[in-house]
């Protein structure tokens, strides 16, 4: 079994709140359809309740935001590729179940410092019953996680690149400068004619004028981008050089504070960098932990609410002195790779794990042992036995490198594979939309 996989920071399951809110499908009903995505449709209320949000979340923080006109049409953008990704995700039988939801909103409500009932009462006040708040939030989790799994299927790493940047950062004393990054993407399809290639330069041309002389870059960027952090006003936040894709990587070399860098030309069209702001050299912290599991995985055979109960008595076993963690294991466990070592996994970075069981291992207290959870390989119940901050030893260098090209790579991908899923796409903007 494959527990490893890292996920960027960007994509963390904290952002739910900046994503759409969806109604529900009786609701859908009786509104006007907007476009319709393959088999499913977007409909007023949907763009009316995200326009909504947009619009409160950048009074709130003083930002400005572009013409109505503009922000409607980078709103049913988003829309609809949350639509392909839902109807990818229907069809590979992907499923988030109550337990895993609960899990996953005790962790947010645990991140924004607030409760679950804080966070539900925030939902109502924006217009969602409780149930559509969690469905809401149910919809968020299997976007990210199909896009994780679409994602890592298309990422492939040598182990000559992981030693060659190991080596990097080994000869850099394990330290980076970080930038605050800003980003627009205009899209420019590799076989666009040349009138399309000249009037995508022309209006990236403009565009970079336009900012070297003051203007907004948050409201051009929700006006104007392709990027899926447009509705965040392109804001990438902070990353060394090594997290960044690699044009954006060897742009910003040499850059200096304010810098704005393009157009660049990729596969997926023309890019305008911002260097908002930066820092020196920073000390990149790295600790591994010591843990071991018993994974079940759920099939036509064993349900989810079958496979947590089974855990729950491997628990009871356990903490009654009646069974080992290791011998259940050894007996039980479906990742036959530690079970033969009693669950064992040995040291890791906690950041090479899936989302789920990564915050477990980094959260739960050494020696106690963790409530059934669910992440994308079945139900899990794991204990820590140890934490060490690494020294720089080859094998955490290796780590940390794997980490990073892997958020490079990821970055570099999701524009890529999100265009290709509107590409193979049925979608038919209807109603006024006025992108028909």
């Amino acid at each position: 079994m494959q527990l490893k996989h890292f996920s960027p920071k960007w994509l963390l399951a904290g952002v739910l709140f900046a994503l759409p809110l969806y109604t529900q499908a009786a609701q859908q009903s009786l509104d006007n359809v907007i476009a319709i995505v393959n088999k499913d449709v977007v409909v007023q209320s949907e763009l009316d309740r995200l326009m909504h949000k947009v619009q409160a979340d950048a009074a709130e923080q003083r930002q400005t935001l572009p013409p109505y006109h503009q922000l409607h049409k980078q709103i049913l953008d988003r829309l609809i590729e949350d639509s392909l990704i839902l109807q990818l995700a229907e069809r590979q039988g992907l499923r988030i179940g109550d337990s895993q939801l609960d899990q996953a909103l005790a962790s947010i409500a645990a991140e924004k410092r607030l409760s679950v009932a804080d966070m539900q009462a925030k939902a109502e006040r924006e217009g969602l019953t409780p149930a559509e708040f969690r469905e809401t939030v149910r919809k968020e989790m299997m976007i990210s996680e199909m896009r994780r799994n679409q994602l890592r299927q298309r990422i492939n790493i040598t182990d000559q690149e992981v030693k060659q940047l190991a080596k990097q950062i080994s000869e850099q004393g394990n330290k980076g400068q970080r930038f605050h990054i800003e980003h627009i993407l205009l899209s420019l399809s590799s076989d666009a004619d040349r009138g399309e290639q000249q009037r995508v330069a022309e209006k990236a041309r403009q565009l970079l004028q336009q900012l070297k002389k003051g203007a907004d870059f948050h409201q051009m960027a929700v006006a104007e981008s392709a990027d899926s952090k447009a509705l965040d006003g392109g804001d990438w936040g902070w990353m060394t050089i090594e997290e960044m894709p690699s044009l954006m990587a060897e742009a910003i070399s040499g850059a200096h504070k304010d810098q704005f860098i393009g157009p660049l030309r990729s596969g997926a069209g023309l890019h305008i960098i911002h260097v908002k702001d930066m820092q020196g050299q920073q000390a990149i912290e790295m600790q591994e932990v010591n843990a071991r599991h018993i994974l079940l995985k759920t099939s036509v055979i064993l349900s989810d609410e079958k496979a947590e109960q089974m855990l729950k008595g491997y628990l009871r076993d356990i903490q009654s002195g009646k069974a080992s963690f290791a011998k259940l294991a050894e007996k039980y466990s479906d990742d036959t790779g530690s079970a033969l070592k009693g669950g064992e996994l040995g040291w890791a970075n906690p950041e090479m794990y899936v989302p789920e069981f990564r915050d477990m291992t980094k959260n739960l207290p050494i020696g106690q042992l963790s409530q059934p959870f669910k992440t994308v390989h079945g139900w899990h119940i794991v204990q820590v036995e140890g934490r060490r901050n690494l020294a720089n030893t080859p094998e955490a260098l290796e780590n940390r490198a794997y980490q990073l090209i892997y958020n490079r790579r990821f970055a570099e991908e999701a524009q890529t594979w999100i265009d290709e899923l509107r590409d193979e796409a049925f979608i038919k903007f209807v109603d006024g939309s006025g992108q028909e």
